[in-house]
């Protein structure tokens, strides 16, 4: 463990000790899988669940300091890329690819029921999300020229299919990226954001379809993750950043994050961006955030503007605490991360 000055605790799961001036300790640990992660869910500081390839599945209640991990019958090839947690029993997991699953577990992962499965062979699932215990959500890539959506009222027993015409038409070339499960995100109690990449770079609002200021053109490139800020007096969030960037080229820099200080409407790069491709991202509070990618890992300290890295480390997804204040972090070869950030600094 080692000790810096200015009040911020990491906690990596890899063989590596490091210090920078904003972290206060670094604590080895060993996950217990060489899954490659993208999903991951914290209900509170103590428990946290993941999900990633060979239908692995696994959930720590001791903060991340030890796991258990199951790979689930009969979808040992499946790749979950997103996972939601309600609490330590119930988690529903979503694989990409065809055929597409969806399913849901209430014994803390030792059985797992199918609530969703598509046949289509052009499913390809990118992203789960919950607004609370009840109203879900799962976006996908389009069929027929319109993105895929599902949208479960149930806590995720049961899926429905969005009415092809109802659903947002997409451009030729253009997508989402199944990197962490952050596409989509609330802007209200009821009202979510996702946004898009490839060919057009996004973001889709209130029946609107915005263009970012992102790099965009090819199929590896455009936004890969949104976060909103919604404060306890607003009715909806004005603070929204978006990540992306290049995947095929990781640490190239420019023109991967955008951020709006009006809800959407408008948007603008910050002063200094973080440093690479950055396919997940998350508000700490107010005015302060992380961004994580498979070139490093970043914080802004006034709310997207300018961006420092903190390691060279490369992870797919971060996300915090639903209760609580912890930041987690996961990516390829079951590497797991958590990241302590004093409110006071």
């Amino acid at each position: 463990m080692v000790s810096c000055k200015n009040g911020i605790r990491l906690l990596f799961v890899c063989p590596l000790l490091f210090c920078s001036v904003w972290a206060q300790r670094l604590v080895e640990l060993n996950s217990g899988t060489t899954a490659h992660l993208r999903g991951l869910s914290a209900v509170s500081d103590r428990v946290v669940w993941a999900s990633g390839t060979n239908g692995q599945v696994g959930i720590s209640t001791d903060g991340g300091s030890s796991w258990s991990w199951r790979q689930i019958p009969g979808f040992e090839k499946v790749d979950f890329r997103d996972i939601e947690a309600f609490d330590e029993q119930t988690a529903v997991v979503m694989g990409v690819g065809s055929p597409g699953y969806v399913l849901r577990t209430t014994d803390k992962g030792k059985n797992w029921m199918v609530v969703y499965r598509n046949e289509d062979k052009r499913i390809f699932m990118d992203a789960l999300f919950f607004w609370n215990d009840r109203a879900g959500m799962i976006l996908g890539d389009p069929i027929d020229g319109r993105f895929f959506i599902l949208r479960s009222f149930d806590g995720g027993q049961s899926w429905r299919e969005i009415p092809a015409g109802n659903r947002p038409p997409a451009q030729p070339g253009e997508a989402c990226f199944a990197a962490s499960g952050s596409n989509i995100a609330s802007v209200r109690r009821d009202e979510a954001i996702f946004v898009s990449g490839g060919t057009h770079a996004r973001v889709f609002l209130r029946d609107q379809a915005i263009r970012l200021p992102l790099v965009q053109g090819l199929e590896s490139t455009g936004a890969n993750a949104v976060a909103t800020y919604q404060s306890n007096r607003a009715r909806r969030a004005q603070q929204i950043v978006v990540v992306g960037g290049d995947f095929s080229n990781d640490k190239i820099d420019s023109a991967v994050c955008a951020v709006s200080f009006d809800g959407g409407n408008s948007w603008r790069l910050p002063n200094r961006g973080p440093h690479g491709y950055r396919s997940g991202v998350t508000w700490i509070d107010a005015k302060r955030l992380v961004a994580c990618g498979t070139s490093g890992v970043d914080v802004s300290k006034n709310a997207g503007l300018d961006w420092r890295s903190i390691g060279t480390t490369g992870y797919h997804v971060c996300g915090k605490a639903k209760k609580g204040q912890t930041i987690f972090l996961a990516g390829a070869k079951g590497r797991i991360a958590r990241l302590e950030w004093p409110a006071e600094d």
